[in-house]
Formats: C-alpha cells, sequence, structure tokens
C-alpha cells in the first residue's frame, strides 16, 4: 500500500491496480475495483490507513470493463454509495447487456475454462463518460480505445500525472503497450498510446505494473515511436 504523492494512493494486492485520490473537499475517489468481490482491501484501506469511512468514497471510476477492474464494483458501491463512472463504450459490459470477447489464443482457451470462477456482478453505471468529461477536483477523461472500446485515461494536469489502465504497462522501468492477446483493436490501441504521449505529465500509473514517477510523457513518447515501427 503506497501513498505516490501528496492525496493519491496506490493499493496493492489486488490484482490489478487501484488508486485512491483524496480530492479537494475530503471526499475519495477510486479508480478500477480490483477482482476482490468484497472490494475488502479497498475498504480496509480506506478506513485504516486514510482513516476515512466508506461513505466518503463518492466516485468510482473504472479505467475499461476487463474483470480484474470492474469485479469488486458491485460490493464497493453498495458498501459506499459511489457513483459508478465508465466510458459510454464500455458502459454496456459493465452492466452486463454486452460481453467482450475473451482473449485470443491459449490465454482465451484459459480465461473460458476457469471464467465460472471470475464472474462479476452487473452494475449500471451512474455516469457514462465522453472525451474532455471531468471527475471530481482534478481528473480530466481522454477516450484511449483499443484495449477495450471505451478504455479511457485520466489525466490530472495539476499533478502533471495520469492513470492510464491498461492501455500501458510498466514492468521493471520498461514500458509497453496494450498486449495483444488482451486488446480488441491493437492498432487503435498503438493510436491511443501516441495520444497520451501528447499530454504533459511526469508520473504515469497503469493498472498493471509499477509507478513510472518521472520523465512518464518522453518514456511514452519513445513507446510510441517503437510501436510505429513495428
Amino acid at each position: 500500500m503506497v501513498e505516490i504523492m501528496p492525496g493519491v494512493h496506490q493499493i496493492e494486492g489486488v490484482n490489478a491496480n487501484s488508486y485512491l485520490i483524496l480530492e479537494n473537499d475530503g471526499s475519495l475517489t477510486l479508480i478500477d475495483a480490483g477482482t476482490s468481490t468484497g472490494g475488502k482491501k479497498i475498504l480496509e484501506y480506506v478506513k485504516t490507513t486514510l482513516s476515512k469511512q466508506p461513505t466518503d468514497l463518492k466516485i468510482l471510476v473504472v479505467t475499461h470493463a476487463h474483470i480484474d477492474h470492474i469485479r469488486g464494483a458491485s460490493a464497493i458501491k453498495k458498501s459506499t454509495g459511489a457513483k459508478v463512472m465508465i466510458h459510454e463504450q464500455d458502459a454496456d459490459f459493465l452492466s452486463g447487456k454486452k460481453k467482450l470477447p475473451p482473449p485470443r489464443g491459449a490465454v482465451g482457451f484459459i480465461f473460458r475454462l476457469f471464467s465460472v470462477f471470475f464472474r462479476s456482478s452487473p452494475v449500471e453505471p451512474d455516469v457514462r463518460l465522453k472525451e474532455n468529461d471531468k471527475i471530481g477536483s482534478s481528473l480530466t477523461v481522454f477516450h484511449t480505445p483499443g484495449h477495450t472500446p471505451g478504455s479511457i485515461t485520466l489525466y490530472d494536469q495539476k499533478r502533471k500525472l495520469v492513470f492510464v489502465g491498461d492501455a500501458i504497462t510498466n514492468r521493471g522501468a520498461k514500458l509497453q503497450g496494450s498486449i495483444k492477446q488482451f486488446s480488441s483493436d491493437l492498432h487503435m490501441a498503438d493510436r491511443s498510446v501516441e495520444k497520451i504521449s501528447s499530454l504533459d505529465f511526469e508520473t504515469l500509473l497503469s493498472g498493471h505494473g509499477d509507478p513510472l514517477r518521472s520523465g512518464g510523457a518522453q518514456k511514452v513518447r519513445e513507446l510510441s515511436e517503437s510501436l510505429k515501427k513495428k
């Protein structure tokens, strides 16, 4: 469990990274809900580390509708009353009205085999996000599709910080783009990396891997150029 910078916390041990933002009014915004059906580690962090009540969590924003980012959403919504927000193009996957295609290749076979153990309760979004929507006191929504149709990046200009979901992953200080087997449109995903590289930021926080604490925009530009050469 890590405080990345003042007011921004990473919750580890939830499979996909979840992040909490302390808003100007003292409320909390959660980015991604992890895989636990009860959201236990997230709610424990709110109470024990931040000394907040579950009801102080007012917003849950989901970067995309893959199971490791949404499975805890239903329980967290019930425990906190938080408004659930997701991009309009992924909203029906969260609500259960549509299903995302399974991963490709051998990974997809394994996913289908064990999918019975990784179901999530449908959640009807309170807000269907669009490009340039504002969230809380500091976040701006950028539509960065490719990993899923409605994948988003959340940009905090004041903190020079981006939350990129699974559009980019930082593994051992090396960035990589969206993983092919789990992406709905790899070409579009690469274009989304280029879009992210145009933002002015230092810190990059992704759905998997470690925080990138400095030089983020330059490193994403380098990643974007390498993807163009493939």
